[in-house]
């Protein structure tokens, strides 16, 4: 008989698909190297009668919050970068979605009394943020223990992955899609080339000004997705004038490279972002309101740009930025930075406490 296994899903396409079920409602199930497993649901994207299910299977069940979001609810964080809280038997699919997110912290600030699970293995609770993370949900995930985790999951056709995998830091490898010409106003002599994880995450851009040579530095900016800046001209950030600056000075020079990374608000996707921008109407600055949300200052992973640099044949870089970090970034992933190139461009009224925090709370040279 012939041989089909080639066909199954590997483990990054695993981790797509449960990226994927995570973002509709659908459980996940996780397993360890040890064999234990538990069932994980997104507490954004439950619905009523799955978590009626969850409350039959598991009793015992804990929603996992990350240590920021535990901070603002008082909760204690037993694992240190995550709190386990018990469900109430009688939890609703509000109570639920209170704990996970902010948005009437202070309409509503008592959430408890809180218990916090201290004892046990805290593996699958940080997988499974780490999954909600990734498929660009809040930071809070239901999880159930199972038995027979293999079983529940073919039973019940759900995806089954490693947890390991789910924690793995490991950068996903990309690779060039197509590369074309593309005339910009700052320069007839622009490129355009695409850059496909294989974790079927969001695709990322490379904008090649002139021809750059490769065996000297590159004028070059790592430039994360700002949809509210870039494209509709928001005053809240810099992110719009500093994209149109830093290709400007390309074009001024006639050689250089903008790498368009898909890491929107930080690394926490649009809708967080905009959870975020509520939460500083409320009077929060932006490294709170992350918090609050449950995430860190920046989610950003810098080496998707050094990766993309290596793949165009670039080792060197004149880097366009204010920011020390993203320096120490690329010199951390082997991109030698031979100058930070200022771009203090977009400073409004509207802004102005945002630029502060920044410069404060990042480190940002403003």
């Amino acid at each position: 008989m012939a041989d089909f296994m080639a066909f199954a899903p590997d483990i990054n396409e695993k981790l797509a698909r449960a990226r994927s079920d995570m973002r509709m409602g659908v459980p996940v199930v996780l397993v360890s190297a040890s064999g234990a497993g538990s069932l994980i649901l997104a507490a954004e994207t439950i619905d009523a009668a799955r978590l009626a299910e969850l409350r039959a299977l598991a009793p015992n069940s804990v929603i996992a919050i990350t240590d920021h979001r535990a901070e603002t609810l008082k909760a204690r964080a037993y694992d240190g970068d995550l709190a386990r809280i018990l469900v109430p038997p009688d939890a609703t699919l509000g109570w639920v979605r209170g704990i996970a997110d902010p948005a009437d912290d202070l309409r509503s600030p008592m959430k408890g009394p809180l218990r916090s699970e201290r004892d046990g293995d805290a593996q699958m609770h940080r997988a499974g943020i780490a999954l909600a993370k990734a498929a660009r949900l809040l930071p809070a995930v239901l999880v159930a223990p199972l038995g027979d985790p293999a079983g529940f999951a073919s039973d019940n056709n759900l995806t089954l992955l490693p947890a390991q995998a789910a924690l793995d830091e490991g950068l996903t490898p990309l690779h060039p899609v197509i590369s074309a010409r593309l005339p910009l106003d700052v320069s007839e002599a622009g490129r355009l080339h695409i850059f496909r994880p294989e974790d079927g995450a969001e695709e990322h851009y490379a904008v090649e000004i002139g021809q750059p040579r490769r065996d000297a530095p590159v004028l070059a900016r790592l430039h994360s997705a700002c949809f509210t800046g870039d494209l509709l001209g928001s005053l809240k950030c810099d992110c719009g004038p500093q994209l149109r600056g830093a290709l400007a000075q390309m074009g001024a020079e006639g050689a250089g490279v903008l790498l368009y990374l898909n890491q929107e608000g930080r690394g926490i996707g649009l809708a967080n972002k905009m959870r975020a921008y509520s939460l500083q109407d409320q009077g929060f600055d932006t490294v709170e309101a992350n918090h609050r949300l449950g995430f860190e200052d920046d989610e950003r992973d810098f080496r998707i740009g050094a990766e993309i640099l290596r793949r165009m044949g670039f080792s060197q870089v004149r880097l366009m930025t204010n920011n020390p970090a993203k320096v120490a970034r690329m010199e951390d992933c082997g991109i030698t930075v031979t100058e930070r190139v200022p771009l203090k461009v977009g400073h409004t009224r509207h802004n102005a406490h945002y630029l502060a925090t920044k410069a404060k709370k990042s480190g940002h040279l403003l």
